[in-house]
């Protein structure tokens, strides 16, 4: 297992690529004791297709350059939404309407609703 100091360099590394490719609205959520499977994620939008894929790609390949391996990429051939998880941080590259209808800000900060 990684050492939490390596997930927060890779976030703040992912951060700042986003703010290089004027990724919009972005919104990181810690997971730290919500999740198993990852520290933080981190939802962006781009403005079009290509500027989604743009991003992706560059995010991509910084983890690369920065030593993060084993990283997974879904949705780069349509750019409507593109997932990139590189384990201890995933990252969601939207368009605003995708974005919009599947709302996973609000299914990952809303607290739980006890069943009546």
């Amino acid at each position: 297992m990684k050492a939490q100091g390596d997930a927060h360099k890779t976030l703040n590394m992912i951060l700042s690529r986003l703010d290089d490719m004027k990724a919009e609205e972005t919104v990181t959520i810690d997971l730290r004791g919500k999740s198993a499977y990852s520290d933080y994620m981190v939802i962006t939008s781009g403005r079009a297709n290509r500027h989604v894929g743009a991003i992706a790609e560059n995010v991509t390949k910084a983890l690369k350059e920065n030593g993060v391996g084993k990283i997974h990429v879904e949705g780069l051939p349509n750019c409507d939404w593109v997932l990139i998880d590189s384990g201890d941080v995933i990252v969601h590259v939207f368009r605003p309407e995708v974005r919009e209808f599947y709302n996973l800000e609000r299914l990952w900060t809303q607290s739980p609703v006890a069943a009546v």
